[in-house]
C-alpha cells in the first residue's frame, strides 16, 4: 500500500502540473496576442484620425467609417470629455451618449491601456488610445473583441487533457497495483524465508523466478542460509565430539576412583597404578580442554597482533622439547634452518604449529624412522615442512585430517594421547595468519605437511 501510495501521490502531481500549466500558459498566450492584435487595431484607426485639429462626428465617421472592423468587436471613439463620437456596435450605438470605461478613462488622461480576460467561456479583450493632436488630447479610442471561438479551443484542449489524464491515471493505478502485489508477493516469500530461518529451520529456502534484484536477494540469502546450515552442523558435531571426548577421560577417572573406593584391601602398588592411570587421564583432559580454549580464541577471531618471530629459535627449543619423546621412540630428528628467517606470527602461534607438527610426526612414526623439519625462505613466503617416514596417511583421510575431532585410526590415535585437535588448530593458526597447510604422502612411505607464511626481509624489518 505505501509503494502504491506513492505512485498515486507521484500521479495526481504529475496531472494537476499537466492539467493546470499547459492551460494558464495558452491563457497567457492567448492574453498577449489579443492585447497586441487590440492596440494594433488602435494604432491603426488613430492613425487615420491624425492630422485633425480637432474630432467630431463628421469628421470621425469619414476617416473610420470606411475601415475594415471585422477583427474586432466594437470600436468607440470620444472626444476628450468621454463623448461618444463614433461607434461600431450597430445595436446598443452608444453615439452622443458619455462612456467611462477604465481603459477608456486611461486613455483620456494620456496613456495607453489594455485589458484581458477569460470569463463565462469567452474571452474579453479591450484596449485604448489617446487621439493627440499637437500634444493636446483631442479625444480617445477604445477596441473592444469577444472572443468565444479561441475559447473553445481552449476549453477543448482542457476537455482532452482531463480525458487523457483520467486514461493515463487509470492505467497507472491499474499498474501500479499490479507491480505493488508482485513486489509484496515476492517480499512476502522473502519474510517468510527469513523468518523460517530465524526459528531454526535452516532448510527453509526463498525460491523466486526471474532474474531481478530480488531474484539476486533471494540467491545470496540461501547461499547464507547454506553456510549457516553448515556451520550449525558443524557446531553440533563438534559439540557432540568434545562432549564425547570429554566424557571418556571422565568415565576412566570414575572407574578408577571407584575401584579404589569399593576395593578396601587394594595393596599399595596396585593403587599406585590406579592413581598412575587417574593422573594420565586427568593430564589428558587437561589438553583436550587447553585444545578445546585455543579453538575456541581462533573461532572468536579474537587473536594476538601479528609480530615479527625469528623461526630459528623457536624450532631450537621445539627440538629440545621433543628430544626426548624423539630417543624413546627411536626416531631420529633432523633440521635445517637458515639465520635470520623472520616471519610475521606471534612466537606463542609459531611454537604451535612447529611444536604438533613435529610431535605428530614422531609419534605416529617406527622404530628407527626420522623426522625433518625444514625451513626454507624465499622472496615472499617462508615454507616450513615436516616430514617423516612413518606409517603414512591413506589417501582417503588426507583431506580430512585438519577437521576438528578427526583420527585416522582412532584406538592409535588415543593410545599415543592424541585429541583429534591439533592439525585444526594448527591449520586455523596458518590460516589466519595468511598461510596455507598441505598434507601428502611420499612415495618411499611417510608423510610430509608443508606450511607457507609470509615472511619479513631483514631489511624490511629493521625499517619497521
Amino acid at each position: 500500500m505505501k509503494i502504491s501510495a506513492s505512485y498515486i501521490a507521484t500521479l495526481l502531481v504529475v496531472m494537476v502540473l499537466m492539467n493546470t500549466y499547459p492551460l494558464l500558459e495558452s491563457q497567457n498566450l492567448a492574453f498577449q496576442s489579443k492585447s497586441a492584435a487590440l492596440l494594433g487595431s488602435a494604432s491603426a484607426i488613430n492613425t487615420a484620425l491624425s492630422g485633425l485639429d480637432e474630432l467630431t462626428e463628421e469628421n470621425v465617421a469619414q476617416a473610420v467609417g470606411n475601415m475594415d472592423t471585422r477583427n474586432i468587436s466594437r470600436a468607440i471613439v470620444t472626444d476628450p470629455y468621454g463623448k461618444v463620437l463614433f461607434d461600431t456596435r450597430e445595436a446598443g450605438n452608444a453615439s452622443g451618449r458619455y462612456v467611462f470605461y477604465n481603459e477608456l478613462v486611461e486613455a483620456l488622461r494620456g496613456n495607453q491601456a489594455m485589458y484581458s480576460a477569460y470569463k463565462e467561456g469567452a474571452f474579453h479583450s479591450s484596449a485604448a488610445q489617446p487621439v493627440l493632436f499637437r500634444n493636446q488630447i483631442i479625444g480617445g479610442i477604445y477596441v473592444y473583441e469577444y472572443d468565444k471561438q479561441q475559447a473553445s479551443m481552449l476549453e477543448n484542449m482542457g476537455n482532452t487533457l482531463i480525458t487523457i489524464s483520467v486514461g493515463i491515471t487509470a492505467l497507472v493505478l491499474m499498474l501500479s497495483m499490479f507491480f505493488s502485489r508482485q513486489i509484496a508477493q515476492r517480499l512476502g516469500n522473502l519474510q517468510t524465508a527469513i523468518r523460517g530461518v530465524r526459528e531454526g529451520a535452516y532448510n527453509q529456502r526463498a525460491v523466486l523466478a526471474g532474474h531481478d534484484e530480488f531474484t539476486q536477494i533471494a540467491g545470496e540469502f540461501n547461499e547464507l542460509v547454506d553456510r549457516l546450515q553448515e556451520t550449525e552442523s558443524a557446531r553440533r558435531q563438534f559439540v557432540s565430539d568434545a562432549s564425547h571426548e570429554l566424557k571418556t577421560p571422565l568415565a576412566a577417572i570414575r572407574l578408577l576412583t571407584d575401584s579404589i573406593l569399593q576395593n578396601a584391601n587394594m595393596d599399595s602398588e596396585t593403587a599406585r597404578e590406579f592413581l598412575s592411570d587417574i593422573g594420565n587421564e586427568a593430564e589428558r583432559l587437561s589438553r583436550i580442554t587447553e585444545d578445546l580454549l585455543r579453538l575456541t580464541r581462533l573461532d572468536s577471531g579474537v587473536v594476538e597482533e601479528a609480530g615479527l618471530v625469528e623461526v630459528e629459535p623457536v624450532l631450537d627449543r621445539v627440538v629440545r622439547m621433543l628430544r626426548p619423546v624423539a630417543d624413546e621412540k627411536d626416531v631420529e630428528l633432523r633440521i635445517s634452518c637458515g639465520c635470520g628467517v623472520l616471519v610475521a606470527a606471534t612466537e606463542g602461534e609459531l611454537h604451535q604449529v612447529l611444536y604438533n607438527l613435529a610431535e605428530n610426526a614422531i609419534k605416529y612414526n617406527r622404530r628407527g624412522g626420522y623426522v625433518h623439519i625444514g625451513v626454507d625462505p624465499d622472496e615472499e613466503t617462508t615454507r616450513i615442512t615436516v616430514e617423516d617416514n612413518g606409517i603414512g596417511i591413506p589417501e582417503e583421510d588426507l583431506r580430512n585430517v585438519f577437521k576438528r575431532f578427526y583420527r585416522v585410526d582412532k584406538a592409535r590415535s588415543r593410545a599415543a594421547g592424541g585429541t583429534g585437535l591439533g592439525l585444526s588448530i594448527v591449520s586455523d593458526t596458518v590460516s589466519r595468519r595468511g598461510g596455507v597447510i598441505r598434507a601428502e604422502n611420499l612415495e618411499e612411505g611417510g608423510v610430509r605437511f608443508a606450511v607457507t607464511l609470509p615472511c619479513v626481509k631483514r631489511e624490511e624489518a629493521e625499517e619497521l
